[in-house]
């Protein structure tokens, strides 16, 4: 794989699906469908995987590609592939709640390498660059000039006073059960890959996740947090999260800065 192209591609496709997206997002009104999981789609989502899914298939046409909207993708056995979530958030963007993101990554070997984060309605927007070490681009995000980044670097964390970051959909008794075992100074809650992204840059120090999630929602947020020197381990035996399992399934994980002393659940 040439890094360089396929940062300049991610880069450029996360942005233009943002913009897609963004024009829904402010209209009057979109239509939103259920998908067989129950969980919502909109229009926002089918656009935003169709520009991405052609950008990458034309720049990468020999790599497997995954994306959550094409349920044919989900049958594939690969463990080098592009892994896609064109609106991860999809209930922050029917609300209009704003925390919901553009997600494309790189699994090689099992393990996401490289990806983009992109929170269009936030304006932040979150990447591995060529040789793997992340950054925040800070705009004005022109699709083929990247502006000013500045490099991500996970905290120093005091394990008397901890930051953590939780979903704020899918909030539950036993994440909180969990917190709890730790010594917490604050806690706040974030929407879709941004809380991978939020201990990536050391806004927050510990991320737990006990509720269902899919390789297509963690991968870009988990190559994120990688390059800015994060962890992300099962939570059942703390070993490294792996992609390209059966069905893309994830199980339980954590995602955390090296210094935290993780407890057993």
């Amino acid at each position: 794989m040439n890094y360089s192209e396929l940062t300049q591609v991610m880069r450029r496709l996360a942005l233009e699906a943002g913009e897609k997206i963004m024009q829904i997002y402010e209209s009057d009104d979109f239509d939103v469908k259920t998908k067989a999981d129950a969980s919502p789609v909109t229009e926002a989502d089918e656009a935003a995987d169709a520009l991405i899914s052609a950008g990458l298939t034309e720049a990468f046409p020999d790599v497997a590609l995954v994306t959550e909207e094409q349920s044919a993708s989900h049958d594939q056995e690969v463990s080098t592939f592009l892994i896609v979530d064109p609106l991860d958030g999809t209930k922050e963007f029917v609300n209009r709640r704003g925390d919901f993101t553009v997600n494309i990554a790189y699994v090689e070997n099992g393990l996401p390498v490289r990806g983009v984060v992109y929170a269009p309605a936030r304006k932040r927007m979150f990447y591995t660059d060529s040789v793997g070490n992340s950054v925040e681009e800070e705009g004005p995000f022109d699709h083929e000039t990247p502006g000013t980044t500045r490099p991500l670097k996970v905290s120093e964390p005091d394990n008397e006073a901890l930051m953590v970051v939780a979903s704020k959909s899918h909030r539950d008794a036993a994440t909180d059960d969990y917190i709890g075992l730790y010594s917490v100074k604050d806690s706040r809650s974030a929407g879709s890959s941004l809380k991978f992204c939020l201990v990536a840059t050391g806004e927050a120090d510990l991320y737990p996740r006990l509720g269902r999630t899919m390789e297509w929602d963690t991968a870009a947020g988990q190559a994120v947090l990688a390059g800015a020197g994060g962890r992300v381990v099962r939570f059942d035996d703390h070993t490294p999260l792996t992609y390209g399992k059966p069905g893309f399934a994830n199980p339980f994980f954590i995602a955390y800065a090296p210094g935290v002393d993780l407890k057993e659940g």
